[in-house]
């Protein structure tokens, strides 16, 4: 049986986000369409996510694996190295900061040390009251993709949808300027298509569904959602009476199915 940490470059103590970002990290270097071979090693990682991204699959390993030397992870600059935190609270002192940055990077610290709902509900806490409040802007455009896009996924689990919407529309509009999740990125428009779809209409005020629709728009997820999206803003318009913008919707609805 082969170290399904080692192979993935993480310790044994990773979390669920660590697991999946160096997941996607090792797939984009050893990818058939990469390295135009089918590599063992490309089948190793795929094997070791499966086991350790299984919460039972990776108790049974974890039991019956014996490890000699513990694997460690390399970190992002802003995260803090766990022996430390044992000695120092670094979640308190984010707090007691009270800045942006430093709720921004209590989010993600929160994310990656199994505190999901605390992430999601400071997130959400951070966009009411800072309007123009942006995790992106605190991070190496890298790590805000990778973990931005683990947190929206917590957001949906949550049915926090607009929240949701928020971060994917960011991470979509980067990923078409730097390309890089590369094969995982039909994973994150899959996921965004899916929430414009299914989770905004008689779920959001009106008010936030147009929003929610335009930001699909600029997503440029494809002309038959973008008519879907654009007869849906019309209706949304309709609805709080505001007909001149229904119509100019509509007309643009129009020049795009053609």
């Amino acid at each position: 049986m082969f170290n399904c940490y080692k192979v993935l470059g993480i310790s044994q103590t990773a979390t669920a986000a660590e697991i999946k970002r160096a997941y996607r990290q090792k797939v984009k270097l050893l990818h058939p369409d990469v390295t135009h071979a089918d590599s063992l090693a490309f089948r190793e990682v795929q094997k070791a996510y499966e086991m350790l991204s299984d919460v039972k699959a990776r108790k049974l390993f974890d039991e019956s694996f014996l490890f000699k030397n513990k694997s460690s992870s390399t970190a992002p600059i802003w995260e803090v190295n766990r022996e430390t935190i044992k000695k120092f609270d670094y979640r308190t002192w984010l707090l007691e900061q009270d800045t942006d940055e430093s709720y921004a990077k209590l989010i993600f610290f929160d994310l990656i040390h199994n505190r999901e709902d605390d992430a999601v509900k400071e997130f959400k806490n951070m966009n009411m009251r800072k309007v123009n409040f942006s995790l992106a802007y605190w991070f190496p455009k890298e790590d805000f993709m990778d973990y931005g896009f683990i947190l929206a996924e917590e957001l949906v689990l949550r049915r926090e949808y607009y929240d949701a919407i928020i971060l994917l529309s960011q991470i979509v509009k980067m990923e078409r300027e730097t390309n890089y999740f590369k094969f995982f990125f039909p994973e994150v428009t899959d996921l965004a298509r899916h929430i414009l779809r299914n989770n905004v209409e008689g779920i959001m005020s009106d008010e936030l569904a147009i929003d929610s629709w335009e930001r699909a728009l600029d997503m440029k997820l494809g002309k038959d959602d973008d008519i879907f999206f654009l007869q849906k803003i019309a209706d949304a318009y309709d609805r709080i009476g505001d007909h001149v913008t229904a119509q100019m919707c509509r007309e643009e609805f129009l020049n795009v199915h053609l």
